[in-house]
């Protein structure tokens, strides 16, 4: 049984580890993307922005779709759905078609990935999990580290000779393995106490993102017509029904898709803001960055994934010593991480503008390198810091509204990042107008990331960390008792 689950918790690791991987693995294409399929900048945001966005709206349903019906079952739809989908886009004729097989990816993998915590918590007892759970975080780290290099190395070597198809024709015989692997060694765990589905909560929340991020993203293209800020007008209204229909659901039934009570805690609003605003400036500054590089000044689809690795590399160091620093100094560790990804920011934006042309990898690797250990910083220790005042009980709903806001958070920073970006550059893409919009990007971006700085001054305090630690640990205990 040890074996098995083993094989089964591998299975499941490695399927969110595709998904990391392909979030990561498309912005070196986009300049290759933009060329052969003459996608326009607003084109190129939702490549990557479409993907997150139906992840985002879809998780918390495709993990209570697993309780529901079965772990399994639904894991290895979500891994078939997500290969299609993948497959149509290595074929996809036009830009349109692309972004169709975007989303598609996108909801088929907010039905794989959310089984993988579902399951760790079925097949393993509380004492068991802290070492799975380093595991998934291993692979988190690890998936930044090969995306963008395997991307740009599929991309410049024309692997398979289709360019940047390959980067989704890859997951057609992953996906098929992963499918098989799963029907063998994963059980098909499932929810004694399932909460329900909620269409009309689902219906609203996708109506009211998707009317933000579209006004927000095809804006310029429009020239801000009143017919778009209409739609964006619509897609906040929409949203305010949103929290007015959840508030009376969970009255009434307690199955909301997104409890609202959560919010009232002041430390765990403080993290979610923290978290959207992080992960908004890293997605944005990713974007636009890669493709300043590649189209800017001609750099390969592997030179522009390497020059991120400097970034990753940092990211590991910053993750070695956030646990124990963290246990010492409390939410100042998060506050300066935040701190160092904004001031490293302004620090690229000072080094593009400085070098212009002449701009190497070497001369970003300073910079990336402190990047990535604000990351580790603020990332690790954020996910307990901000659930530190959530009661035991509470800790499923709260972890899932966190994802989700995670996902939002990266879709809307794209989102907003690529629309600075591209209207700064215009129509004309050449070096000097995509370095302007670099600039302004990276000024978005170091904003962002302050955002960060000053909602992490709002987190529990250590002591609440620590007091809630006890409790936490009391309740394993009662619930688990060591053997005498």
């Amino acid at each position: 049984m040890t074996e098995k689950r083993g094989l089964a918790m591998g299975v499941l690791i490695f399927a969110s580890f595709m998904d990391l991987l392909d979030a990561t693995i498309t912005n070196v294409a986009l300049p290759s993307i933009r060329t052969d399929l003459g996608a326009s900048g607003a084109q190129l945001e939702w490549v990557v922005g479409g993907y997150l966005l139906a992840f985002a709206v879809l998780m918390i349903t495709g993990g209570r779709l697993g309780d529901m019906f079965g772990r399994r079952r639904v894991f290895v739809a979500g891994v078939a759905g997500f290969t299609v989908g993948s497959v149509i886009a290595c074929v996809a004729p036009t830009i349109g078609v692309l972004l169709v097989a975007r989303v598609v990816q996108g909801a088929f993998a907010a039905m794989m990935v959310p089984q993988l915590l579902s399951s760790l918590q079925a097949l393993y007892a509380p004492r068991e999990r802290a070492a799975m759970l380093g595991a998934v975080g291993a692979v988190s780290g690890l998936s930044a580290v090969i995306g963008p290099v395997l991307g740009g190395w599929l991309v410049s070597s024309d692997a398979f000779g289709i360019g940047w198809r390959s980067i989704f024709l890859i997951n057609l015989p992953i996906g098929v393995a992963l499918a098989a692997a799963a029907i063998r060694w994963v059980p098909d765990t499932r929810s004694e106490h399932p909460l329900r589905l909620d269409p009309y909560g689902l219906v609203l929340a996708t109506g009211g993102l998707l009317g933000v991020v579209y006004a927000l993203v095809e804006g310029r293209q429009q020239d801000w017509a009143a017919w778009i800020w209409t739609v964006g007008a619509a897609g906040v209204v929409v949203l305010a029904a949103f929290v007015v229909q959840q508030v009376r659901r969970e009255r009434v039934t307690g199955s909301a898709l997104l409890p609202m009570r959560l919010f009232s805690d002041r430390g765990f609003s403080a993290g979610l803001i923290t978290q959207g605003a992080f992960q908004g400036s890293l997605a944005g500054f990713a974007l636009v960055l890669t493709v300043y590089v590649q189209t800017g000044l001609g750099w390969s689809a592997i030179h522009a994934g390497m020059t991120l690795l400097p970034f990753s590399l940092g990211a590991f160091v910053g993750t070695g010593i956030s646990v124990p620093l963290g246990m010492k100094l409390g939410k100042v560790v998060m506050v300066s991480g935040a701190l160092l990804q904004s001031a490293a920011t302004v620090w690229v934006l000072a080094v593009v503008h400085g070098q212009g042309d002449a701009l190497s990898t070497w001369d970003l690797v300073p910079a990336l390198v402190i990047s990535g250990v604000g990351l580790g910083l603020l990332v690790v220790p954020l996910v307990d810091v901000a659930l530190a005042t959530i009661s035991t009980a509470e800790a499923g709903a709260a972890s899932g509204a966190y994802g989700t806001v995670q996902q939002v958070g990266a879709a809307l920073g794209i989102a907003i990042t690529g629309t600075v970006f591209f209207d700064v550059v215009g129509t004309s893409y050449d070096a000097g107008s995509l370095r302007s919009g670099l600039l302004a990007a990276c000024w978005v971006s170091a904003g962002g990331y302050a955002l960060a700085a000053l909602a992490s001054l709002l987190l529990p305090s250590r002591a609440q960390v620590h007091a809630h630690q006890e409790i936490v640990e009391r309740e394993l205990a009662e619930a688990d008792p060591a053997p005498a």
